[in-house]
Protein backbone atom coordinates (compact mmCIF):
# COMPACT_ATOMS: atom_id res chain seq x y z
CA UNK A 1 0.00 0.00 0.00
CA UNK A 2 2.86 2.13 1.02
CA UNK A 3 4.51 1.81 -2.33
CA UNK A 4 1.32 2.07 -4.21
CA UNK A 5 1.46 5.81 -2.09
CA UNK A 6 4.64 6.44 -3.99
CA UNK A 7 3.99 5.49 -7.18
CA UNK A 8 0.96 7.14 -7.60
CA UNK A 9 2.82 10.49 -5.71
CA UNK A 10 5.98 10.18 -8.58
CA UNK A 11 3.01 10.05 -11.32
CA UNK A 12 1.37 13.31 -10.60
CA UNK A 13 4.91 15.18 -9.73
CA UNK A 14 5.54 14.12 -13.52
CA UNK A 15 2.35 15.20 -14.65
CA UNK A 16 2.58 18.24 -13.50
CA UNK A 17 6.34 18.96 -14.49
CA UNK A 18 4.96 17.84 -18.10
CA UNK A 19 2.14 20.30 -18.05
CA UNK A 20 4.71 22.98 -16.91
CA UNK A 21 6.84 22.49 -19.64
CA UNK A 22 4.43 22.47 -22.33
CA UNK A 23 2.82 25.65 -20.60
CA UNK A 24 6.42 27.13 -20.84
CA UNK A 25 6.86 26.16 -24.68
CA UNK A 26 4.03 27.52 -26.28
CA UNK A 27 4.46 30.99 -24.03
CA UNK A 28 5.55 33.52 -26.55
CA UNK A 29 6.39 36.26 -24.24
CA UNK A 30 8.85 33.93 -22.35
CA UNK A 31 10.88 32.79 -25.28
CA UNK A 32 11.02 37.15 -26.30
CA UNK A 33 14.40 38.29 -24.90
CA UNK A 34 14.21 41.68 -25.47
CA UNK A 35 13.26 44.19 -22.28
CA UNK A 36 10.22 46.06 -23.97
CA UNK A 37 8.83 44.42 -27.40
CA UNK A 38 5.60 45.36 -29.65
CA UNK A 39 4.10 44.34 -33.14
CA UNK A 40 2.04 47.09 -34.49
CA UNK A 41 0.06 46.84 -37.89
CA UNK A 42 0.72 50.09 -39.78
CA UNK A 43 -2.83 51.27 -40.85
CA UNK A 44 -4.89 51.26 -38.14
CA UNK A 45 -2.31 51.35 -35.57
CA UNK A 46 -3.44 48.26 -33.61
CA UNK A 47 -1.16 46.40 -30.96
CA UNK A 48 -1.19 42.70 -31.55
CA UNK A 49 1.68 41.90 -29.86
CA UNK A 50 3.23 43.26 -26.35
CA UNK A 51 5.59 43.28 -22.87
CA UNK A 52 6.54 45.71 -21.47
CA UNK A 53 5.75 48.32 -23.83
CA UNK A 54 5.61 51.71 -21.50
CA UNK A 55 9.12 51.24 -20.17
CA UNK A 56 11.51 54.01 -20.79
CA UNK A 57 14.13 52.84 -22.23
CA UNK A 58 17.65 54.09 -24.12
CA UNK A 59 16.97 53.94 -27.97
CA UNK A 60 20.01 53.91 -29.74
CA UNK A 61 20.18 54.83 -33.31
CA UNK A 62 16.35 54.46 -34.11
CA UNK A 63 16.34 57.72 -32.75
CA UNK A 64 17.23 58.34 -36.48
CA UNK A 65 13.84 57.50 -37.65
CA UNK A 66 12.26 60.52 -35.97
CA UNK A 67 15.55 62.42 -37.49
CA UNK A 68 14.94 61.51 -41.20
CA UNK A 69 11.59 62.07 -40.93
CA UNK A 70 11.72 65.22 -40.05
CA UNK A 71 14.66 65.78 -43.00
CA UNK A 72 12.27 64.53 -45.31
CA UNK A 73 9.43 66.87 -44.32
CA UNK A 74 11.64 70.18 -43.93
CA UNK A 75 14.38 69.68 -46.34
CA UNK A 76 14.15 69.40 -50.47
CA UNK A 77 15.98 66.38 -51.08
CA UNK A 78 17.79 68.17 -54.07
CA UNK A 79 18.99 70.74 -52.04
CA UNK A 80 22.76 70.89 -51.22
CA UNK A 81 23.53 71.72 -47.63
CA UNK A 82 26.91 72.57 -46.36
CA UNK A 83 28.05 70.82 -43.81
CA UNK A 84 28.42 72.63 -40.63
CA UNK A 85 31.54 72.32 -38.84
CA UNK A 86 29.91 70.77 -35.39
CA UNK A 87 28.89 67.80 -37.24
CA UNK A 88 32.68 66.59 -38.59
CA UNK A 89 34.04 64.11 -36.25
CA UNK A 90 31.00 63.21 -34.30
CA UNK A 91 31.77 59.97 -32.55
CA UNK A 92 30.24 56.09 -33.23
CA UNK A 93 28.90 55.31 -36.88
CA UNK A 94 29.75 57.98 -39.58
CA UNK A 95 29.88 58.93 -43.44
CA UNK A 96 32.93 60.99 -42.79
CA UNK A 97 31.67 64.23 -43.41
CA UNK A 98 33.97 67.08 -43.60
CA UNK A 99 33.61 70.94 -42.63
CA UNK A 100 31.84 72.88 -45.65
CA UNK A 101 31.48 69.79 -47.76
CA UNK A 102 28.43 70.49 -50.02
CA UNK A 103 25.94 67.26 -49.79
CA UNK A 104 22.68 66.79 -50.70
CA UNK A 105 19.95 66.30 -48.29
CA UNK A 106 18.71 62.80 -50.19
CA UNK A 107 22.40 61.57 -49.51
CA UNK A 108 22.81 63.00 -45.87
CA UNK A 109 19.33 60.76 -45.37
CA UNK A 110 20.24 57.62 -46.78
CA UNK A 111 23.94 57.99 -44.84
CA UNK A 112 21.98 57.93 -41.88
CA UNK A 113 19.76 55.66 -42.26
CA UNK A 114 21.68 52.75 -44.18
CA UNK A 115 25.33 53.63 -42.64
CA UNK A 116 23.59 55.01 -39.41
CA UNK A 117 25.85 58.14 -39.69
CA UNK A 118 26.25 60.19 -36.35
CA UNK A 119 27.66 62.81 -38.36
CA UNK A 120 24.82 62.76 -40.88
CA UNK A 121 22.29 63.43 -38.23
CA UNK A 122 24.22 66.25 -37.23
CA UNK A 123 24.29 68.43 -40.07
CA UNK A 124 20.20 67.41 -40.65
CA UNK A 125 20.49 69.42 -37.31
CA UNK A 126 21.81 72.36 -38.13
CA UNK A 127 20.31 72.54 -41.64
CA UNK A 128 16.89 72.46 -40.09
CA UNK A 129 17.13 74.50 -36.73
CA UNK A 130 20.58 75.93 -35.85
CA UNK A 131 21.82 73.68 -33.48
CA UNK A 132 21.51 70.47 -31.98
CA UNK A 133 19.03 71.51 -28.76
CA UNK A 134 17.34 73.22 -31.02
CA UNK A 135 16.40 70.51 -33.22
CA UNK A 136 15.87 68.37 -30.34
CA UNK A 137 13.12 70.54 -29.18
CA UNK A 138 11.76 70.36 -32.66
CA UNK A 139 11.63 66.45 -31.94
CA UNK A 140 9.48 66.27 -29.05
CA UNK A 141 7.37 68.52 -30.83
CA UNK A 142 6.75 66.42 -33.52
CA UNK A 143 6.59 63.37 -31.06
CA UNK A 144 3.99 64.82 -29.13
CA UNK A 145 2.11 65.47 -32.07
CA UNK A 146 2.26 61.96 -32.96
CA UNK A 147 1.07 60.70 -29.42
CA UNK A 148 4.04 59.59 -28.46
CA UNK A 149 4.27 61.13 -24.90
CA UNK A 150 6.71 59.17 -23.06
CA UNK A 151 9.60 59.75 -24.79
CA UNK A 152 11.70 62.87 -24.77
CA UNK A 153 15.16 63.45 -27.48
CA UNK A 154 18.11 65.15 -26.57
CA UNK A 155 20.18 64.68 -29.99
CA UNK A 156 19.88 63.73 -33.34
CA UNK A 157 21.67 60.15 -33.13
CA UNK A 158 20.87 58.36 -30.04
CA UNK A 159 24.66 58.57 -28.41
CA UNK A 160 23.41 58.34 -24.61
CA UNK A 161 22.14 60.88 -22.37
CA UNK A 162 20.00 60.15 -19.32
CA UNK A 163 17.73 61.91 -20.51
CA UNK A 164 17.26 60.38 -24.21
CA UNK A 165 14.90 57.60 -24.07
CA UNK A 166 11.73 56.14 -25.40
CA UNK A 167 9.59 53.29 -24.99
CA UNK A 168 8.61 49.94 -27.57
CA UNK A 169 5.24 51.74 -28.43
CA UNK A 170 6.08 55.40 -28.70
CA UNK A 171 8.99 54.19 -31.17
CA UNK A 172 6.03 51.86 -33.09
CA UNK A 173 4.03 54.91 -33.40
CA UNK A 174 6.98 57.74 -34.58
CA UNK A 175 7.95 54.57 -37.09
CA UNK A 176 4.06 54.19 -38.10
CA UNK A 177 3.85 57.82 -38.27
CA UNK A 178 7.14 58.07 -40.79
CA UNK A 179 6.00 54.61 -43.03
CA UNK A 180 3.04 56.90 -44.22
CA UNK A 181 5.95 58.65 -46.30
CA UNK A 182 6.44 57.25 -49.46
CA UNK A 183 10.17 58.76 -49.51
CA UNK A 184 10.89 57.32 -45.81
CA UNK A 185 9.60 54.23 -46.65
CA UNK A 186 11.94 54.11 -50.19
CA UNK A 187 14.91 54.70 -47.99
CA UNK A 188 14.73 52.36 -45.27
CA UNK A 189 13.88 49.50 -47.55
CA UNK A 190 16.36 50.33 -49.76
CA UNK A 191 19.56 47.71 -49.25
CA UNK A 192 22.20 49.71 -51.00
CA UNK A 193 22.89 53.63 -51.60
CA UNK A 194 25.94 54.83 -54.10
CA UNK A 195 25.82 59.00 -52.69
CA UNK A 196 26.79 61.67 -54.96
CA UNK A 197 30.62 62.63 -53.12
CA UNK A 198 33.97 62.19 -54.11
CA UNK A 199 34.80 59.47 -51.39
CA UNK A 200 32.50 57.44 -49.15
CA UNK A 201 29.84 57.43 -51.37
CA UNK A 202 29.03 53.80 -50.83
CA UNK A 203 26.02 53.33 -48.10
CA UNK A 204 25.33 48.75 -46.72
CA UNK A 205 22.17 48.92 -45.11
CA UNK A 206 22.99 47.17 -41.78
CA UNK A 207 19.12 46.04 -41.06
CA UNK A 208 19.35 42.19 -41.97
CA UNK A 209 15.53 41.80 -41.48
CA UNK A 210 15.46 43.08 -45.51
CA UNK A 211 17.32 39.67 -46.32
CA UNK A 212 16.52 37.24 -43.54
CA UNK A 213 12.73 37.73 -43.20
CA UNK A 214 9.63 37.17 -45.79
CA UNK A 215 8.62 41.23 -47.41
CA UNK A 216 11.41 42.96 -44.50
CA UNK A 217 10.96 46.38 -45.70
CA UNK A 218 12.94 48.12 -42.63
CA UNK A 219 13.27 49.41 -40.54
CA UNK A 220 16.37 51.04 -38.40
CA UNK A 221 19.08 49.19 -36.36
CA UNK A 222 20.52 51.05 -33.25
CA UNK A 223 23.25 49.94 -30.36
CA UNK A 224 25.57 51.69 -27.55
CA UNK A 225 25.88 49.87 -24.49
CA UNK A 226 23.68 51.49 -22.00
CA UNK A 227 20.70 51.00 -24.54
CA UNK A 228 21.57 47.28 -25.38
CA UNK A 229 20.77 46.16 -29.06
CA UNK A 230 17.68 47.59 -30.18
CA UNK A 231 15.72 47.24 -33.41
CA UNK A 232 12.94 48.76 -35.28
CA UNK A 233 11.80 45.85 -38.33
CA UNK A 234 8.95 45.90 -40.79
CA UNK A 235 7.46 43.40 -43.34
CA UNK A 236 4.85 43.72 -45.85
CA UNK A 237 3.03 40.63 -46.98
CA UNK A 238 -0.23 40.76 -49.10
CA UNK A 239 -2.04 44.29 -47.91
CA UNK A 240 -0.43 44.35 -44.49
CA UNK A 241 2.45 46.02 -43.28
CA UNK A 242 3.65 45.18 -39.27
CA UNK A 243 6.19 46.92 -37.56
CA UNK A 244 7.88 44.73 -34.52
CA UNK A 245 10.41 46.95 -32.06
CA UNK A 246 12.28 45.30 -29.63
CA UNK A 247 14.58 47.48 -27.03
CA UNK A 248 17.93 45.94 -25.03
CA UNK A 249 17.56 42.88 -27.19
CA UNK A 250 20.89 40.47 -27.14
CA UNK A 251 18.63 38.83 -29.84
CA UNK A 252 17.52 41.71 -31.35
CA UNK A 253 16.97 40.01 -35.59
CA UNK A 254 15.49 36.38 -34.08
CA UNK A 255 12.89 38.02 -31.83
CA UNK A 256 11.63 40.38 -34.79
CA UNK A 257 11.39 37.77 -37.17
CA UNK A 258 10.04 35.27 -34.97
CA UNK A 259 7.36 37.94 -33.66
CA UNK A 260 6.74 39.14 -37.69
CA UNK A 261 6.06 35.59 -38.91
CA UNK A 262 4.18 34.19 -36.00
CA UNK A 263 1.75 37.38 -36.30
CA UNK A 264 1.78 37.05 -40.16
CA UNK A 265 0.51 33.84 -39.70
CA UNK A 266 -2.46 34.40 -37.06
CA UNK A 267 -3.50 37.69 -38.47
CA UNK A 268 -5.23 38.72 -41.54
CA UNK A 269 -6.75 41.74 -42.79
CA UNK A 270 -10.04 42.62 -43.01
CA UNK A 271 -11.49 45.66 -44.46
CA UNK A 272 -13.60 47.38 -41.92
CA UNK A 273 -15.26 50.27 -44.27
CA UNK A 274 -14.06 51.43 -47.26
CA UNK A 275 -12.81 55.26 -47.74
CA UNK A 276 -16.00 56.68 -49.33
CA UNK A 277 -18.14 54.19 -48.36
CA UNK A 278 -21.57 54.82 -47.39
CA UNK A 279 -22.08 54.33 -43.20
CA UNK A 280 -25.84 56.37 -42.72
CA UNK A 281 -27.69 58.90 -43.09
CA UNK A 282 -28.88 61.64 -41.09
CA UNK A 283 -31.45 64.37 -41.34
CA UNK A 284 -31.20 67.75 -42.20
CA UNK A 285 -33.15 71.09 -41.31
CA UNK A 286 -33.51 74.00 -43.47
CA UNK A 287 -31.63 72.10 -46.61
CA UNK A 288 -32.46 71.93 -49.94
CA UNK A 289 -32.41 68.10 -49.13
CA UNK A 290 -33.76 66.22 -46.32
CA UNK A 291 -31.41 63.75 -45.76
CA UNK A 292 -27.19 63.61 -46.13
CA UNK A 293 -24.40 60.73 -46.16
CA UNK A 294 -22.27 60.04 -43.91
CA UNK A 295 -19.15 58.30 -45.31
CA UNK A 296 -15.99 57.05 -44.11
CA UNK A 297 -13.03 59.26 -44.08
CA UNK A 298 -10.49 56.45 -44.93
CA UNK A 299 -9.93 52.79 -46.03
CA UNK A 300 -10.24 51.27 -42.37
CA UNK A 301 -8.32 47.95 -42.39
CA UNK A 302 -7.41 46.18 -39.52
CA UNK A 303 -5.41 43.26 -38.60
CA UNK A 304 -8.06 40.06 -36.97
CA UNK A 305 -7.19 36.42 -35.87
CA UNK A 306 -9.43 34.03 -36.17
CA UNK A 307 -13.15 34.06 -34.95
CA UNK A 308 -12.43 37.74 -33.88
CA UNK A 309 -14.61 39.62 -36.36
CA UNK A 310 -17.92 38.29 -34.52
CA UNK A 311 -16.43 40.32 -31.57
CA UNK A 312 -15.93 43.63 -33.54
CA UNK A 313 -18.18 46.11 -31.61
CA UNK A 314 -18.76 49.71 -33.90
CA UNK A 315 -19.88 52.97 -32.09
CA UNK A 316 -21.36 56.19 -34.56
CA UNK A 317 -20.81 59.19 -32.85
CA UNK A 318 -22.89 61.53 -35.05
CA UNK A 319 -25.65 64.77 -33.77
CA UNK A 320 -29.30 63.55 -33.79
CA UNK A 321 -29.83 66.37 -36.79
CA UNK A 322 -27.77 68.59 -39.24
CA UNK A 323 -28.81 71.80 -40.01
CA UNK A 324 -27.83 73.46 -43.67
CA UNK A 325 -25.77 74.21 -45.15
CA UNK A 326 -23.16 71.41 -45.13
CA UNK A 327 -19.95 71.04 -47.50
CA UNK A 328 -19.28 67.99 -48.72
CA UNK A 329 -16.04 65.91 -47.41
CA UNK A 330 -17.04 68.32 -44.02
CA UNK A 331 -16.06 66.36 -40.40
CA UNK A 332 -19.61 65.58 -39.08
CA UNK A 333 -18.98 62.98 -36.34
CA UNK A 334 -16.98 60.11 -35.96
CA UNK A 335 -17.21 56.28 -35.89
CA UNK A 336 -15.04 53.77 -33.09
CA UNK A 337 -14.40 50.33 -33.62
CA UNK A 338 -13.47 48.11 -30.43
CA UNK A 339 -12.55 45.08 -30.37
CA UNK A 340 -12.86 43.20 -26.61
CA UNK A 341 -13.80 46.46 -25.25
CA UNK A 342 -9.91 48.23 -26.80
CA UNK A 343 -10.20 50.67 -29.41
CA UNK A 344 -8.42 49.03 -32.57
CA UNK A 345 -9.86 52.13 -35.02
CA UNK A 346 -11.16 55.35 -35.35
CA UNK A 347 -12.36 57.13 -38.16
CA UNK A 348 -14.50 60.69 -39.13
CA UNK A 349 -17.76 60.19 -40.70
CA UNK A 350 -17.75 63.36 -43.21
CA UNK A 351 -20.65 64.73 -45.24
CA UNK A 352 -21.51 62.54 -48.68
CA UNK A 353 -22.21 65.65 -50.98
CA UNK A 354 -23.07 69.50 -50.54
CA UNK A 355 -26.44 70.88 -49.39
CA UNK A 356 -27.52 74.24 -49.67
CA UNK A 357 -29.89 76.48 -47.18
CA UNK A 358 -33.08 76.41 -48.76
CA UNK A 359 -34.77 80.05 -48.58
CA UNK A 360 -37.79 81.13 -46.95
CA UNK A 361 -40.14 80.17 -49.86
CA UNK A 362 -38.62 76.74 -50.70
CA UNK A 363 -39.29 76.00 -47.12
CA UNK A 364 -42.79 76.84 -47.04
CA UNK A 365 -43.11 75.06 -50.40
CA UNK A 366 -41.40 72.13 -48.51
CA UNK A 367 -44.49 72.65 -45.37
CA UNK A 368 -47.41 72.30 -47.67
CA UNK A 369 -45.58 69.38 -50.30
CA UNK A 370 -45.62 71.88 -52.93
CA UNK A 371 -41.78 70.46 -53.61
CA UNK A 372 -39.19 68.21 -52.36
Amino acid sequence: MHKKRICIILACIICMITIVSYGNENNTESEISGQSVIVMDVEAGRIIYEKDIHEKLPMASTTKIMTALLAIENIPLDKKIRVNPNAQNIEGSSIYLKANERIKARDLIYGLMLRSGNDSAVAIAYEISGSVEDFAELMNKRAGEIGAKNTNFTNPHGLHDENHYTTAYDLALITREALKNPVFKEVVSTKFWVADRNSYNYFLNKNEILDTCEGGDGVKIGYTTKSGRCLVASATRGNMQLIAVTLNDYDWFNTTKKLLDECFDLYKPYVLFGKGQTITKIKVLKGKNKEIPLNSFKNCTVPLAEGEKEKLLTVIDIPKILHAPIEKGQSVGKMTTYLNGRIINTTHLIAGKSIEKQNFIGRIKNFFGIAK
